[in-house]
Order: C-alpha cells, then sequence, then structure tokens
C-alpha cells in the first residue's frame, strides 16, 4: 500500500481535501492519526480531549508503525495531517516513507475562523511546523509540492494534476469533485466542532470574491504568521491567484544570483523585496465609495505605459486588489490609498527597464488618514527656490514617484516651518506646490495655471467643474507670484487634501487671513459630491 501525507495548518481545506480522495474507489483515508499523540505528548486542552484518548491510538510509535503505514485493503492510503501534530520522538519513517505534499493557505484566511473552536496561538496554527516539515523533506532529497488553497478552490483538478499525480502517480478522477452533504464515516471525533462548512458542502466551493474583515485582534500574530506562509507560497508551482505574474520565471545573468539579501527599511530581507521605480494614485475612501477611482486608475495605467511598463495587471485586477485590501481592513470611510504600481523585480542590478522580466507588482497601502490640512482654518506657504521640471526634462503629467524637485521644495516649507512651499516654472510663473494644485480668487474670478509643468490633478479638474457650475468665472492662464500675494482668496486641490484654504504667502496675509466666500462653497460643493458619487466598495453595508 502506498501512503500519501497531506500537511497543512487547521482551516486550510485539508477536510475538503481528504473527503475529495474519499470518494475514490482506490483510496482509504486517515483523519489526523497523529492527533491523540499531539495532544498526550503537548498536554494541549480541547472540548474533546476525553473522546480522543478513548478512541484513538496515544502512542505516536505504533500509530506510525501500525496505522499510518500499517497494513490495508486498498492500494492507496490518504493521510490527513496537520503539521503540530509531528512532534518530537516520532519514528524517522514517518517522513522518510510515502509520498508528500504540502497544503498552504493564507493566514488572513485562517485566523478568523480557527479562533471560534480554539484560542489562537502561533503554536496552533502551525505554520512554522510546516515550514520545518518542508525544509526536512527538501534535505531528505524529496522537495515536496506545495499547494495553495485558494487555488485549490479555483480549480481542484488543476491543482491535483499539477501537485498530487507528481507525488504518486494517482490520476485524476470526476468523482473527486463531488460528495454528499453531511459526514463521513472516517472522521475524527473532533468533526462535529470543526466539519460544520465541509458537513454542508457537496464538492469544493468557489473562493470568496471579497474576503471578510479581519479582526484587528489577531494582527500581532498575523505578523508572525504571513513570513512563513510567503516562505512556502514562494514554492507553489502554476500560481493562478490574484495578479500573480503570467510570466515564467527568467533566467538570470548569474543563477547565483537568486538567492541573495538586500537592506530594506530597517532589515535584511529577499532581494526579491527591493522594488524599482513606480507609478502611483492616491485615492480617498468616502462613505463606502471610491472616489473617481475610474479617472485615478486611468491615470495610473497612462502613466504606466508611458514608462513603458510590461504585463501591466488589468483594471478589474486592480479594482480587485483594491476593494480586498479595504474589506480585509475594514475600512469604508476617512481613509487614503497609496496605490503603486513597479516594474517588479529585476533579474540583476541596473537602470535598464530590460532587468524587470518579472512582471509589474501591485502594491495597496490603505490607512486610516483624514485630510491632511487645516481646512477650517487655512494653511500657510512658501515660495520654494527650486524649480518645478519642464516637460522638456521630464513630463510631469506621468504621475511617477521620482519627486526629487518636490522633495526638494518640501525640505524648504520643513525648514520655513509652514504647511507647502509654491513652485514656480522656468520662467517664474507659479505651478503648483510641492503636493498640490493651486487656484485663486481676484475680483470675482477663479484664476489656476496652466498645467503644462505640473500635475494636472484629478482634484484640479473636478474643482474647475465646480467652479463653472456654481457660476463663477474661470480663467486657466500665466500667474505670476505677485498675483498670489495680492489675491483675495488662494486654495490648494489634492486628493490627500481636498480643499486647502491659504491664509498666508511668504509673508503676506491673503484677503481677510481666514477662509472666503468663494472657496467656503466650492468646498460645501466639493464635499456634496464626495457624499453623492464613487465607485461603491462590494459587501459595504450603510448603517
Amino acid at each position: 500500500m502506498e501512503v500519501i501525507h497531506s500537511w497543512s495548518c487547521p482551516r486550510s481545506l485539508s477536510t475538503a481535501l481528504m473527503y475529495s480522495f474519499a470518494q475514490r474507489d482506490d483510496i482509504e483515508v486517515l483523519d489526523e492519526p497523529l492527533n491523540a499523540s499531539f495532544l498526550k505528548a503537548t498536554g494541549a486542552d480541547r472540548l474533546y480531549r476525553d473522546e480522543i484518548f478513548a478512541s484513538m491510538e496515544i502512542d505516536g510509535h505504533k500509530v506510525v508503525k501500525d496505522i499510518i503505514y500499517g497494513p490495508g485493503k486498498k492500494k492507496y492510503r490518504f493521510c490527513k495531517n496537520l503539521a503540530k501534530h509531528r512532534i518530537l520522538g516520532l519514528p524517522s519513517e514517518l517522513m522518510s516513507k510515502g509520498k508528500h505534499f504540502i497544503l498552504i493557505r493564507n493566514p488572513v484566511h485562517i485566523l478568523p475562523s480557527f479562533g471560534k473552536v480554539i484560542p489562537l496561538s502561533f503554536l496552533d496554527v502551525g505554520l512554522a511546523d510546516l515550514v520545518s516539515i518542508y525544509s526536512d523533506l527538501c534535505q531528505m532529497g524529496t522537495p515536496p509540492p506545495v499547494i495553495d488553497a485558494d487555488d485549490l478552490q479555483r480549480n481542484p483538478e488543476v491543482s491535483f494534476l499539477r501537485c498530487i499525480f507528481c507525488v504518486s502517480f494517482i490520476y485524476f478522477q470526476a468523482s473527486m469533485l463531488k460528495w454528499e452533504a453531511g459526514p463521513i464515516p472516517e472522521d475524527g471525533v473532533w468533526a462535529s466542532w470543526w466539519y460544520k462548512t465541509v458537513h454542508e458542502s457537496t464538492g469544493f466551493s468557489s473562493p470568496r470574491k471579497y474576503p471578510r474583515t479581519f479582526n484587528m485582534r489577531h494582527y500581532d500574530l498575523l505578523e508572525h504568521c504571513l513570513p512563513l506562509y510567503n516562505t512556502l507560497r514562494r514554492h507553489v508551482k502554476g500560481k493562478s491567484s490574484l495578479l500573480a505574474s503570467p510570466l515564467a520565471p527568467p533566467s538570470l545573468p548569474v543563477p547565483e544570483n537568486a538567492k541573495l539579501f538586500a537592506w530594506v527599511g530597517d532589515e535584511i530581507l529577499p532581494r526579491e523585496m527591493a522594488k524599482a521605480v513606480a507609478v502611483w494614485e492616491g485615492l480617498r475612501i468616502y462613505k463606502g465609495k471610491v472616489f473617481k477611482l475610474e479617472e485615478h486608475l486611468e491615470r495610473l495605467f497612462d502613466s504606466a505605459k508611458a514608462l513603458a511598463f510590461n504585463n501591466v495587471p488589468t483594471r478589474d485586477e486592480v479594482k480587485a486588489a483594491i476593494f480586498k485590501t479595504l474589506i480585509t481592513n475594514g475600512m469604508f470611510d476617512n481613509t487614503h490609498i497609496r496605490l503603486s504600481l513597479t516594474r517588479g523585480k529585476k533579474v540583476t542590478s541596473g537602470m535598464s527597464p530590460a532587468f524587470n522580466r518579472y512582471g509589474c507588482t501591485l502594491i495597496v497601502l490603505a490607512e486610516w488618514k483624514p485630510p491632511v490640512y487645516d481646512n477650517d482654518n487655512g494653511i500657510v506657504l512658501v515660495t520654494a527656490t527650486t524649480r518645478r521640471n519642464s516637460p522638456t526634462n521630464l513630463d510631469s503629467k506621468i504621475h511617477h514617484n521620482n519627486l526629487l524637485n518636490n522633495i526638494l521644495a518640501k525640505v524648504e516649507s520643513n525648514n520655513a516651518n509652514v504647511d507647502d512651499a509654491i513652485m514656480l516654472d522656468k520662467d517664474g510663473f507659479v505651478s503648483e506646490t510641492n503636493a498640490t494644485n493651486l487656484f485663486m480668487v481676484k475680483n470675482g474670478v477663479v484664476l489656476t495655471p496652466h498645467a503644462d509643468y505640473c500635475l494636472p490633478g484629478i482634484t484640479r479638474a473636478t474643482v474647475m467643474e465646480l467652479v463653472v457650475k456654481e457660476n463663477f468665472i474661470l480663467e486657466e492662464r500665466n500667474i505670476s507670484l505677485s498675483e498670489f500675494h495680492t489675491a483675495d482668496e488662494v486654495w490648494t486641490t489634492g486628493t490627500i487634501g481636498e480643499l486647502s484654504p491659504v491664509v498666508k504667502i511668504d509673508g503676506r496675509v491673503i484677503g481677510e487671513g481666514e477662509v472666503g466666500p468663494v472657496t467656503r462653497k466650492l468646498q460645501s460643493a466639493y464635499k456634496k459630491l464626495t457624499d453623492d458619487s464613487g465607485v461603491p466598495i462590494p459587501t459595504y453595508q450603510k448603517l
């Protein structure tokens, strides 16, 4: 009899996989045969502890020799094992004999349901044990295939053929995709505590389109678990998850560079954590909706195209990543997203984009962040000596992360102890601030600089539309610095700050030194627009 071992953490679809194997006539299944040995050795408390001891063999040596590798009536035996059940002192043939594969699942999905039955702990999750099992099998010269539970849900047949056939040459049978609802005789005595979802199922269910909101009480534990999950996930072949690169791993100019370390932030990390040039967008969330999402994505893709990015994710893939990030964090209002798209990993260091052969990397960083400026009382600006770059050198309409001019201007505003810095173009006209676009009012006319040298912001375009809608005269032209010094009103616009009134520039008080009537009216119109429009976040329910 040939024994096939599945090693996993709890809540990783391992029971559904056991049910799948149980549908075959040539396979018998064992449900966590080492569970009693684990409880006896560790003293772990379980509500069903006495039932386990009464119904299962406790001696780990006997379990391995007589049950796992004992005689059977069928050609194959499938053992569903939890990684933490491999306690010290078990016979070495547990790992040296049989065929083994690893089943993993993102702990973001494991932890919320795991704690419903027993208290959550790092040891009970067992990811460290799973990495240890993978390492031990590799050292023995038999590196096991790794299956991700999400891939198993999306396409169980492909996952089966890709991994399980590799270890045991068992051909897939269509009967493995369906089973009758309810328990099976092989269930462990703990089934009534853990198997409710499987008992209600009749096959592999598709993964949730959007995750449940993650309970932030488990965040510290998640931080411990995720690096271990990612260590194993790197060994999954043919990932089908969202935004997985469609490209085959490229050959490296120097193969020895595949496994190196880089300094990122304040720690040594695998080199793949060091990313390349990026384009980016800022997004703001209002009452369950992403404001101006389509416009921001349009600019993101335009910037990526201008910089000749290859293998860019689709608009739907980027949207799904945004929504999943927000839903997992439970962020539906008062939130800002930094959306970055890098060229991805390089095969070697160097400035050439030809070295970026892995496909783009998408980063969605959501933060609780109200508007960053004082929009009630106003902000103070100073004019920077650093000029806004000309499109003859670097076109500001490409929204990239190489913002050195802006950063140098921001240094000047920090040194002046004011909110931001005005940047002039090469001819001395006002362009924008280091972070936002600019508007001014003079004698009832609203003016804003041409966008020749600055980023034509999405909030800028929105406010220009509101100016016209509110029946103000709008002019877009070259504006000198002295015109801003003597304006009746000035405000800045940007996703991160909305409409921010300016009360002083270079020591000159603007108007009456307070928020003006035109600014107030447009702030009110902008707020109404953010309340009424935006792309809804799936699963959000207004309270």
